[in-house]
């Protein structure tokens, strides 16, 4: 099996996964997505989520914070909307098909982007990054939740070894923290503000990342 990740693979994946991706990932994830969610309303302002899906974490964000939704997969946008309507979410401005690695917004439109286990799903997760960087404001932040790959031992040839696989459900598997290190360390206006390890088992991260204003 192919380990190489493109984009209709992964929308066709998060097509699949829609009708029961909250009963699967919903508990998993719900610490992680509580923590992003604090960090990005304490910022507040305009805040675009990118890989919204389900909108599972849509009801979280304080009233006063301006949401703006996106995701690959129609079908669960679908769901979010559904979510939005439920609960009567008049903060959330818009939910739109796009595409993490091709933003559909000018520079600097933002306060605030959170990539809550996204950008593992990305087929070139760095371009993914260089647009969060790019659509978010000088002295925002880019809040990311994310799994840590091995970058050796025992689990980093699991790690490896499940690639093909995991390939084909959408996401890595094979994802160390010396990308996250090596794209921040080329690009002179990123500062890492904070990595802080998410259950389960340590496998994730909190990181967030602050644009610095031009001196």
């Amino acid at each position: 099996m192919a380990t190489v990740m493109d984009t209709a693979g992964v929308t066709t994946a998060y097509a699949r996964w829609a009708p029961v991706y909250d009963l699967v990932f919903g508990q998993v994830f719900a610490q992680g997505r509580a923590a992003a969610i604090v960090v990005a309303d304490r910022i507040g302002g305009d805040i675009l989520e990118v890989g919204v899906g389900t909108g599972i974490s849509l009801p979280g964000y304080a009233s006063t914070s301006r949401v703006t939704g996106i995701d690959l997969s129609e079908p669960m946008l679908a769901k979010a909307r559904g979510r939005v309507g439920r609960y009567s979410l008049a903060n959330v401005k818009a939910l739109a098909v796009g595409d993490a690695e091709q933003l559909d917004f000018a520079d600097n439109s933002f306060d605030v982007v959170v990539a809550q286990y996204v950008v593992t799903a990305c087929p070139h997760p760095e371009q993914a990054l260089d647009e969060f960087l790019r659509v978010v404001k000088p002295g925002g932040e880019i809040v990311i939740t994310t799994r840590l790959g091995a970058d050796e031992g025992l689990r980093g040839s699991i790690e490896k070894f499940l690639m093909p696989v995991t390939t084909r459900l959408g996401f890595r598997t094979e994802f160390s923290w010396a990308r996250y290190e090596a794209w921040a360390a080329g690009r002179p206006q990123v500062s890492l503000v904070e990595r802080r390890p998410l259950p389960p088992l340590g496998h994730f991260a909190l990181l967030r990342y602050t644009k610095l204003k031009a001196q």
